[in-house]
């Protein structure tokens, strides 16, 4: 099972992009557990065993200070497309997750 961790500016839009990446998982008999955090959540919660950190497109200007944390701890980092991050982005956004880990 693969653990991805979200992180948007509060933790509460990027709750569509969960199901919707969940969603596309369940077509693929994919085991995934995906959490949506907020920006002030991070720095604790990366620390919990995450194999993968997905950030949100609306806080991609604090992408360097969250690579500093995921690269001490190994972890890989990217961020969301705009078009991934949506009701409908599921799919798109599973992609990115098989191409990370």
């Amino acid at each position: 099972m693969k653990k991805v961790l979200l992180v948007c500016s509060g933790g509460m839009s990027s709750a569509i992009v969960v199901k919707a990446i969940e969603k596309e998982a369940a077509k693929e008999n994919m085991e995934i557990v995906v959490k949506a955090i907020g920006t002030g959540e991070y720095d604790e919660e990366i620390r919990q065993g995450w194999d993968l950190v997905l950030v949100a497109p609306q806080v991609r200007h604090r992408l360097t200070v969250f690579k500093e944390v995921a690269d001490e701890l190994g972890i890989p980092i990217d961020v969301i497309s705009a078009q991934g991050y949506s009701p409908m982005g599921g799919a798109k956004v599973l992609k990115q997750i098989k191409s990370l880990i």
